[in-house]
């Protein structure tokens, strides 16, 4: 709209000004030698004004002319440089898919049309990485890093490929030239500061740190923790060289970071030391408050020197009790119970998690049976539960599991990377196979102690006074061939609790039976276990029988009784070949139903076994009948 009314407003002014000259009156003479020219004023303007526009006409032309060569060079390279851009962008997208191909031809594209370009000299050297020319690559790098615009970004490059050959001395050399050259790098900074850590230059660590803090990349709070960090670190490498220095350390540590484990516990030993035992105490209160930890709990209970083990004991129910229900303070009192005797106790604080075991609780549980009962047996069963139970956490770094807390990841070099956590690798998982306990191992924890006579009992007995106690399960019950008999308990007991429940069975049936002979059974103790009853095995699996026939039915002696999958020793568990899991056959010289076909018409067993085995199938209408009814 502005443009319209400034052209009306010109067009206004000339037609004002060519009406003013045609109304002037007079002639214009112009005189050049002998040529004399009359005109009118009106046309004398008209041709002035027709002379200038062709003047402006040909200077436009030969100026036009002059410049086309340069307008010719500048339009193609013009052209030439979005070639070169053209390249670039392809290349790097071809890059960003992994197609190495293709980048290396755009790569050669973009350094012929625009090679003096920084991200052509980027593409090249990313390309070369990508057809693993490790050599090609670095030159291109080193390239860049002589040129003052790509100095250090050509620094990054050389940097990577020092990591990636192992070569650490040359990776921290660069990284401290970029440092040199950018304060604020990041990455510099951070590969410094790891260097100086895995080499123990704590003060240099620092220095490093308090840059960063500095330069603002990073905030303040995190500036706290990780200071903290590094002078933990510093006062536990300084704990036995210089205890002045590590003391100073960890103090400031603690007021930086008060929930830091390490820092905490090392603390509270210096001020218990010092005899500033409620100062000490409150440390560990702090830190366990956001924590629970067992080197606290360790601290805690210890921060009067020379109090008996109930004295910590108590100390360590007054710390549990500010984090009810935690797993850490069942572990610390039943810990501190156990050193002072008061099982029952300790018991009580497991209990909670004992359903679900941890290593831990399995192990305190294994050592309370040993210490209170001396019971081998359920110390033992403790431990195997303790194998596959799952695990308690550790210091846990970027998937990197440690037996001590560090100040810097081994993995990524991260600072206060360390968590006390569960390992991934040990973390539950819907799809993974469950280890249910045994029955045999149920009996056993459920049986009462021992007891223990210190004379003959009073009346007489057929049994022997003293019977061997029966070995713990060694493994889950995993249906595995039965290869090997190591390590396993003899199977009489077994074969007993199982002909005991098939008699129940047939018992239940309201028909006569026929009259079973008196099963002889070794005496066992008072503590042994009864095997609840076992469920009925599938039609190709040997089926249980009365407690009758396993006293007819003959016994080779040379031949090693079949053990059940439920004693099968670690070693055949560890084998891959496993099959789904099965009820425990019964321990009896194998035999077969007359109408199987795997055995010959004229193989008969035993006359009495054949006799009660045939009354039981009669009653029952069939096999069929026979085995339904012994599975209830």
């Amino acid at each position: 709209m502005f443009r319209i009314v400034l052209f009306l407003i010109l067009i206004v002014l000339m037609a004002a000004g060519a009406a003013w000259v045609a109304d002037q009156p007079g002639d214009v003479v112009v005189t050049w030698g002998s040529v004399r020219m009359t005109t009118s004023l009106s046309v004398f303007a008209l041709a002035l004004g027709i002379v200038v526009v062709a003047a402006m006409l040909v200077w436009s032309i030969f100026a036009g002319l002059w410049r086309t060569p340069g307008k010719i060079r500048r339009a193609r390279r013009e052209r030439r440089h979005a070639r070169g851009r053209h390249a670039i962008t392809h290349g790097l997208l071809a890059i960003g898919h992994g197609d190495a191909t293709a980048a290396r031809a755009h790569a050669d594209v973009a350094r012929r049309l625009a090679g003096s370009d920084p991200l052509a000299l980027l593409l090249h050297a990313q390309s070369a990485q990508l057809e693993g020319d490790r050599e090609g690559a670095r030159a291109v790098f080193r390239a860049m890093a002589e040129r003052e615009d790509t100095r250090l970004l050509g620094l990054r490059g050389l940097f990577i490929e020092a990591q990636r050959a192992d070569d650490a001395v040359a990776a921290v050399m660069i990284a401290d030239e970029a440092l040199k050259i950018a304060p604020s790098s990041t990455w510099a900074s951070h590969a410094v500061l790891g260097f100086r850590c895995a080499k123990g230059d704590w003060q240099g660590a620092l220095n490093i740190l308090d840059n960063n803090h500095a330069a603002g990349l990073i905030d303040k709070a995190s500036y706290r923790r990780q200071r903290g960090v590094l002078l933990t670190a510093r006062a536990l490498e300084l704990e036995t060289q210089d205890r002045d220095l590590s003391r100073e350390s960890v103090m400031e540590a603690v007021k930086l970071a008060p929930t830091l484990i390490p820092a905490a516990a090392l603390a509270a030993k210096f001020e218990s030391e010092a005899h500033q035992v409620r100062r000490a105490m409150r440390i560990v209160e702090a830190a366990w408050l956001a924590e629970p930890h067992p080197d606290l709990a360790d601290a805690y209970a210890h921060v009067r020197l020379g109090d008996s083990a109930r004295q910590r004991l108590t100390r360590v129910e007054t710390l549990a009790a500010k984090t009810p229900g935690h797993i850490e303070g069942a572990l610390a009192i039943a810990r501190a119970a156990i050193d002072a005797a008061e099982f029952s106790r300790a018991r009580d604080a497991l209990k909670p998690f004992i359903e679900q075991p941890t290593q831990r609780v399995a192990m305190l549980m294994a050592e309370i049976e040993r210490t209170e009962h001396g019971d081998s047996g359920r110390a033992r069963t403790w431990t195997l539960r303790a194998v596959r139970a799952r695990h308690d956490p550790v210091w846990t770094a970027d998937g990197y599991v440690s037996d001590r807390w560090r100040p810097v990841s081994p993995v990524t070099g991260r600072i206060d990377a360390f968590r006390w956590q569960t390992p991934v690798a040990s973390l539950p998982s819907d799809k993974a196979a469950t280890i249910e306990t045994s029955p045999f191992e149920e009996a056993m924890l459920a049986a009462p102690p021992p007891r223990r006579s210190s004379g003959p009992p009073d009346g007489p007995t057929d049994a022997p006074q003293e019977a061997p106690r029966q070995e713990p399960p060694r493994a889950p019950p995993l249906a595995l061939p039965a290869t090997t008999q190591d390590n396993s308990p003899p199977p009489a007991k077994v074969a007993d609790g199982i002909a005991d429940a098939a008699s129940e069975k047939l018992a239940e049936q309201p028909a006569e039976k026929p009259a079973e002979a008196p099963v002889e059974k070794a005496a066992e103790p008072a503590a042994a276990p009864t095997l609840a009853p076992v469920s009925p095995a599938p039609a190709e699996s040997v089926p249980p029988v009365p407690a009758a026939s396993v006293a007819a039915a003959p016994q080779p002696a040379a031949a090693e009784p079949v053990v059940p999958p439920l004693f099968r020793s670690r070693r055949d568990l560890a084998r891959p070949n496993s099959s789904p899991i099965q009820p425990i056959p019964a321990i009896v010289p194998v035999l077969r139903a007359p109408d199987d076909p795997g055995v010959a018409d004229d193989e008969e067993p035993a006359d009495e076994f054949a006799d009660q085995i045939g009354t039981a199938k009669a009653q029952a209408g069939g096999w069929r009948g026979f085995w339904s009814r012994l599975g209830g």
